[in-house]
C-alpha cells in the first residue's frame, strides 16, 4: 500500500510540475513570432503572395527582406526582385497595411500578427 501511494504521490508531483512547464513553454514561443502576409502588386496585377514568419516587433522592411530581394535607401523601397520605380514616368513603391496607406517608411513601421502589407508599383497622380 505504501508503494502506491509513493508511486500515486510521485505521479501526481511530476505531472504538477512538468505539465505547466510544457505548457508554458509553448506558449511563450508561439508569442515571440508573428504571422504577416505580403501581396505585390504591379498596377493592378497580383506578382506575388508569401505569408512569413517574424519575430515579434518587426517591421515592414524586415519581412519583406525576408522574402524577396529588396533595394531601399532610408527605409523608402525602390526595387523589388528586379521590379524597379521609375522616377521619370512617376512609377512609385506605395504600401499599405491591411489596406490602409501608412504615412511612414517601411523601415519603422512596425507590424502586429496578422496584418497584411500590399506593396504596389504603380503610376504617382498627386
Amino acid at each position: 500500500m505504501k508503494k502506491i501511494a509513493t508511486f500515486l504521490a510521485s505521479l501526481l508531483m511530476l505531472m504538477g510540475v512538468f505539465a505547466p512547464a510544457t505548457a508554458t513553454t509553448v506558449q511563450a514561443s508561439s508569442t515571440k513570432n508573428i504571422k504577416v502576409t505580403y501581396t505585390l502588386k504591379k498596377n493592378k496585377k497580383q506578382i506575388a503572395k508569401k505569408t512569413l514568419t517574424l519575430k515579434k516587433g518587426a517591421t515592414v522592411t524586415t519581412g519583406l527582406k525576408k522574402g524577396w530581394k529588396v533595394t531601399d535607401k532610408k527605409g523608402f523601397i525602390s526595387e523589388i526582385d528586379g521590379h524597379k520605380q521609375n522616377n521619370k514616368k512617376k512609377i512609385y513603391w506605395t504600401y499599405t497595411v491591411n489596406k490602409k496607406q501608412v504615412n511612414v517608411s517601411a523601415d519603422k513601421k512596425k507590424l502586429k500578427n496578422k496584418d497584411h502589407v500590399e506593396f504596389k508599383l504603380s503610376k504617382y497622380n498627386g
